[in-house]
């Protein structure tokens, strides 16, 4: 089954957290954490319309500068998220450059920065590159739910962990999954196409039986109602996708992370220190390896990715892996 979301680190286990994911049938793209980037071809950074800061720490921020030379002088919106003080950190990177020359560029390129907290508050302002990203309009509002973005094929929660500051993870949701049925689509003499994408759009959407649609049948186009055509669907629980990094590995932040996470499909979860390290771990306020499998486990996700190695284990990072698989199946 194909599914909205196609996940990557752009890093890999490593590198600076980056989690890139490609929206299928929506030429979209969401980022959650926003390290270097030289990995991400200009191509998929510009299909990027959401990003999802944990904090603001360099491996996790820096990033930033490539997305906005990139989108310079094009006509985009970029939704920036992030903890407390987000803003102005986003404010001050912007105002590093100079940018005397952009009033005249063509096109108008935006950032939304949006900073929430751990009671729902949130602050977002407009930055526009023609007039040399000054702090414009602001809004104070709350995120009912927690929910930073929501339409009608995902929403973004979050919850705020701590790591001696503020920070924060996310769950990514598919509001629902679409399955075309292709033996009832073959029994009403329709063929497989990019008619389809269209289909489930619609049906996501929740368009009204009477809407028309262009189909391929076996001998050519065709026209058919979306009423006529829902016993070729099926409707089924979207996927269901959680990022959890730099979180101290103390009791209250394992009870956020496992009501954030609970029955997820993938909890992409930092995993920096072996057990054995568990006192440096601590010092850090990061997870262990075992932490990061048991918290896994305890929120009963089906599948755990974990990353964020410390450099200390470069070339052993079987050993990381082995020990978060080992907790999550209850063997440590």
């Amino acid at each position: 089954m194909k599914t909205l979301f196609q996940p990557a680190l752009v890093n890999g286990a490593f590198g600076d957290p980056a989690l890139y994911v490609d929206l299928m049938y929506r030429r979209g793209a969401l980022l959650f954490d926003l390290g270097e980037l030289a990995a991400l071809p200009p191509r998929k950074i510009l299909r990027i319309s959401h990003v999802f800061v944990s904090h603001a720490h360099m491996d996790h921020f820096a990033g930033l500068d490539r997305l906005v030379r990139l989108f310079l002088n094009r006509p985009a919106c970029l939704h920036l998220y992030g903890p407390p003080d987000f803003v102005a950190r986003v404010e001050h990177r912007l105002a590093g450059y100079t940018w005397n020359l952009v009033h005249n560029y063509a096109a108008d390129f935006t950032i939304i920065a949006t900073e929430v907290d751990g009671d729902g508050r949130a602050l977002s302002a407009e930055f526009h590159a023609r007039r040399a990203f000054a702090r414009g309009q602001v809004q104070r509002f709350a995120c009912e739910g927690f929910v930073l973005v929501e339409n009608p094929a995902y929403r973004v929660r979050y919850t705020v962990l701590d790591h001696k500051i503020p920070t924060l993870a996310f769950m990514l949701e598919e509001s629902r999954h679409v399955n075309v049925l292709r033996t009832r689509l073959e029994e009403r003499g329709l063929r497989v196409g990019p008619w389809l994408n269209e289909l489930k759009r619609l049906v996501l959407a929740g368009a009204a039986p009477g809407t028309k649609l262009s189909v391929l049948r076996e001998d050519g186009v065709g026209e058919c109602s979306l009423g006529s055509l829902r016993e070729v669907v099926r409707l089924v629980p979207g996927q269901r996708l959680a990022y959890v990094t730099d979180c101290a590995g103390h009791e209250a932040n394992a009870e956020r992370i496992t009501a954030l996470a609970a029955g997820a499909d993938v909890l992409y979860i930092e995993a920096p220190f072996l057990a054995e390290d568990e006192e440096n771990a601590r010092r850090k306020a990061h997870l262990t390896a075992r932490d990061a499998g048991r918290l896994a486990r305890r929120a009963g996700v089906r599948r755990v990715v974990p990353f964020h190695f410390s450099s200390r284990y470069e070339g052993s990072g079987d050993a990381l892996r082995a020990q978060v698989a080992a907790a999550f199946a209850g063997e440590i």
